[in-house]
């Protein structure tokens, strides 16, 4: 019998400021280290004041992590040490695999209303593959597949499967699912997951139920940033569902849609060293990546 995974975590992202002072909302990230394993960070930056925004993330390294950005609003530009240059429009991913060591730039510009909105996801890379050869995967939005289900469910498929529709990001060593879920109002949707697999959702418009009981805890929580679902168990805008180990998840809702991205991954269960935009297995290699940048040998790759 399938089991439906249960809530274990709900935490409420928190403003936080990045870059070279870009106003954003973190759903998780460095204290939250390994229960999210093998992700380690997950940034929301949406917002409507170019002020907040245009600043950007100048020039900066990354090693021995994936960095995965999906723009809902607005556009990024960006170019590396690689030679690379484009933007990221509305709809599309960009899936940088840093490796052993890229340079690069993200700038965000908004749309003509200035609006900008759109996510940032980093992955770990297991010490086999820290030191990888870069790459990049640039998914333009006419790429992703979409499907609309009987119950009026919208689903985007980023990487993954859903029933016989497979997103364009494969081959990634964690093995991920990315997907962007729509449930209408009154609706219920339930998908399969990976048994051991982390998975969670985190919400982007509207609310629902993530779990069938209304008062799902598997684990009790406490801490600023941790949401009250006993009081109200509706997750909203801006809050994410970590869960339980299971062979499936569902949302429900009721007299308004929710709309949330469901990520999934394998556990690499490895020591984490980081600091800053680098993510290594020790300290000793985490002082080597910084030393490296320092006196221009930080970059392996071809260029």
């Amino acid at each position: 019998m399938n089991k439906t995974r249960k809530i274990w975590k709900v935490l409420k992202s928190k403003p936080t400021i990045e870059g070279a002072g870009v106003h954003l909302r973190r759903a998780f990230g460095f204290s939250e280290v390994p229960l999210f394993d093998p992700f380690l960070m997950l940034d929301d930056f949406r917002s409507d004041d170019p002020e907040c925004y245009l600043k950007g993330f100048p020039w900066h390294p990354h090693r021995g992590i994936e960095t995965i950005t999906y723009v809902l609003n607005g556009k990024v530009e960006h170019g590396d040490s690689m030679g690379n240059k484009g933007v990221i429009t509305p709809g599309d991913v960009q899936w940088m695999t840093a490796g052993s060591g890229i340079i690069h730039q993200e700038m965000p510009k908004g749309d003509n209303d200035g609006v900008m909105g759109g996510f940032q996801l980093w992955a770990n890379l297991p010490a086999s593959h820290k030191m990888m050869e870069p790459r990049y995967r640039d998914v333009k939005s006419a790429q992703i597949p979409e499907m609309e289900l009987e119950n009026g469910v919208r689903i985007r498929i980023i990487c993954g499967k859903v029933g016989t529709k497979q997103g364009p990001v494969r081959d990634i060593v964690i093995d991920p699912e990315y997907l962007d879920i729509s449930v209408p109002p009154g609706s219920e949707w339930a998908h399969p997951t990976k048994r051991g697999h982390t998975v969670l959702a985190y919400v982007i418009e509207g609310k629902g139920y993530f779990c069938k009981e209304k008062n799902p805890f598997t684990y009790e929580v406490t801490g600023e940033n941790y949401f009250d679902i006993q009081r109200d168990p509706f997750i909203g805008n801006g809050t994410l569902v970590l869960f339980d180990d299971g062979d499936e998840v569902m949302a429900m809702t009721e007299n308004e849609p929710v709309r949330f991205l469901l990520i999934s991954g394998k556990p690499i269960g490895e020591p984490v060293a980081w600091y800053g935009p680098i993510v290594m297995n020790t300290q000793e290699e985490l002082k080597l990546a910084f030393e490296e940048y320092r006196n221009g040998t930080f970059i392996r790759h071809r260029t």
